[in-house]
Order: structure tokens, then sequence, then C-alpha cells
């Protein structure tokens, strides 16, 4: 399928997900935002695909959420009835949010591989994505605050959950850039390359890594990573012990343990 602001290849297991409107730094407009959402919706149960990179072209990553979209408030002060008004307001801030609430919820891993600049809702976007890697040019500002905005769709609830809470309170209230060293340094990037051809390399190496590994295991593993997260360590064993008990008895596991027992590589079907 061609869409209008990525583009989107799948080969051996790998899709790339790249933000293309290069002559915006990638800054999301509302079809943008529509067509993310289809993607990780789509992708999260297509068997051609078991790892997702995101990516961006051009210049930069992603520059957030397209001015366009925030002018485009001042539609709602034709609506009379404030009730009205304000839940419209509610269900585009819900838009935005499920768009990159489908990255979260893509039951496959996904890889974000940023360069050059990380803004506002670009945040959100990678806060949602299960590893984050950066080229030595990268920076990371929440931008919303310059903006006269809460941030609303994602990273003041998952930062947190990555980042320590202090040094989230710091970006979020000043919103100052975030330097790739530092980036590494707290935590919300896995590691840093010299630029982004180094980084698109090692991030396809991490990815077909894990595209050669059994894919309901990848698929729970994620599933029960993000339960742990949300949930405290006997309530994790519980349902990791339910988890198994429902899906331990697959395809994968017994072609790995025979792989194991054969010193053979594992040749695993379909996602």
């Amino acid at each position: 399928m061609n869409y209008e602001a990525f583009q989107v290849e799948i080969k051996d297991y790998i899709a790339t997900v790249t933000f293309d409107r290069p002559e915006k730094s990638n800054a999301l407009h509302l079809k943008a935002w529509e067509e993310m959402k289809h993607i990780f919706d789509t992708m999260s149960d297509d068997p051609t695909v078991r790892v997702i990179i995101v990516a961006g072209s051009g210049k930069n990553f992603c520059a957030g959420i397209d001015l366009s979209l925030l002018m485009d408030l001042t539609r709602y002060t034709d609506i009379s009835c404030e009730g009205r008004k304000r839940e419209e307001i509610r269900k585009s801030i819900q838009f935005l949010q499920d768009s990159i609430n489908a990255i979260e919820h893509c039951r496959k891993p996904v890889i974000a591989a940023i360069h050059r600049a990380c803004i506002g809702g670009a945040v959100d976007i990678v806060s949602a994505c299960d590893m984050r890697y950066c080229s030595d040019d990268a920076y990371f500002c929440i931008k919303e605050v310059d903006m006269g905005l809460v941030a609303d769709i994602g990273t003041l609830q998952r930062l947190p959950k990555i980042v320590p809470y202090g040094i989230v309170s710091e970006l979020a209230y000043t919103g100052r850039n975030v330097d790739a060293k530092e980036a590494a340094n707290i935590g919300l990037v896995n590691r840093t390359y010299v630029d982004r051809d180094a980084m698109m390399s090692a991030v396809n190496e991490v990815a077909a890594t894990i595209a050669s590994k059994a894919p309901m295991v990848i698929r729970g593993t994620k599933e029960v990573l993000q339960y742990t997260r949300d949930h405290t360590v006997e309530e994790s064993l519980n349902y990791i012990g339910l988890y198994n008990a429902a899906y331990l008895l697959n395809d994968d596991i017994q072609e790995a343990m025979r792989a194991q027992m054969m010193r053979d590589k594992p040749t695993f079907t379909g996602s």
C-alpha cells in the first residue's frame, strides 16, 4: 500500500517505516496521523513482519505535530455549546493518542532510529517504541511547554517509565534540548552512533537478530514486559504463569529445541 506521509518497506521479516515529509522536517499533518495508526494496526497481524524500524527521511527524524493541526484548534470556536466544544477537543486529542497507542499495542517489537531533531510529538512517538537508538547529532525536546501546551499524547505518561522522574520533570518544564550523549546517559536511548548510516546499519542488525527468533516468543515477551512495567512483581509472575500455560505448547518451541540439540539454525514459519 502506498502512503502519503510514509515510506514502508518489508524485507526478510523486517518492516522499515520511514517518515517521508522531509520538506517539513517530517512534521505530521492530519493524514500522517491517520496513516501511522493504519500502518501499525496492520503490521501487528501481518505474517510477513516480525520487527519494525521507525526512521526519518531527510535532515531530521521528526519535528512532531505539524503546526497546521494546532492552528486548526480555532475551528472549535464555531461550536456554541461549551460542553460539545470540549467534547470535540477531547476527541481530537484521543485521535492523536490512538495513533501513538497503535505503536505500543503493535504485537511486534518497534525500534526507533533517530537522527537530528526529535521534537514534541516525535518524543511521544519514540516513547511508545520498545527500543531507541540515535546518531550523535540527534537531539530531543519536549517542545509543548514553549507552545503553551501541556503535552497530552503520551510523553508525560510514558517517559517517566523510561528515564528518572526528576529528569522528565526538568525537560517538560524547561523545553531544553537533550543531546545524544545525555540521552544515552539517562537511558532514553539504548546506544548512539557516529552518523545516520552507522545507526541504520546497526539497527538493522538488531532487527535481523530479533527477526530470527521464535515469533511467538518475541510477541509474548513484548506483552509480558509491558504488563510487568505497569504491575507489581507478584501480579506479573502470576500473569506469565497464565501466559505460558496458554501458549507454551507451540511449534516454535519445538523448532527452537530441535535447533539447539542439532546445533542448527532454527527455521520459524509465519509471524
